[in-house]
């Protein structure tokens, strides 16, 4: 179900929008492979008529589970779009389609969702990756084993590479 904008109601008056929508009904599910929205998109709107389009605004709420992108920890975090203003033209070349009297709303809300989402979720600003021994493992492990599985530590495509006189 999308959150639709009945341009009559628009005639009498500001129109106050409350509820949820899901993540499927935003598509939201498949954002990033760190960050997952799995509860609801909260929003409390108010829709106002202006002389060639309708303003809206108002606060959207999202929690998202995310992954950390240097630790690997999982963590949530709520995203919150407290002064959310969006302006639907209704003339013009920009202007949203209209269906009926009604005017869908959803498509502006994601793109601002997406815009808000972090780049690279971390747990904590200061994170400073996987702890030391699991990392020191990875490392003596790719030293021992070199690049095509030889004991050494050197690849032979490496040794032509060292033999250069630059």
């Amino acid at each position: 179900m999308a959150l639709l904008i009945n341009l009559r109601h628009l005639e009498h008056g500001p129109v106050a929008l409350k509820g949820e929508l899901t993540a499927d009904e935003m598509e939201l599910t498949s954002i990033d492979e760190l960050m997952r929205v799995t509860q609801p998109i909260g929003y409390d709107l108010e829709a106002t008529k202006l002389e060639n389009g309708v303003l809206v605004q108002g606060r959207l709420e999202l929690t998202l589970d995310c992954e950390c992108a240097r630790c690997l920890k999982e963590f949530t975090r709520e995203l919150q779009l407290i002064d959310w203003k969006c302006l639907l033209p209704l003339e013009g070349e920009d202007a949203v389609p209209v269906a009926g009297d009604c005017v869908d709303l959803t498509p502006q809300i994601r793109e601002d969702i997406l815009l808000e989402l972090p780049q690279r979720p971390l747990c904590q600003p200061d994170c400073r990756g996987l702890p030391k021994k699991a990392a020191g493992k990875l490392k003596s492990t790719a030293k021992t084993t070199g690049k095509a599985g030889q004991a050494g530590g050197v690849s032979p495509d490496w040794t032509v590479l060292n033999k250069l006189k630059l």
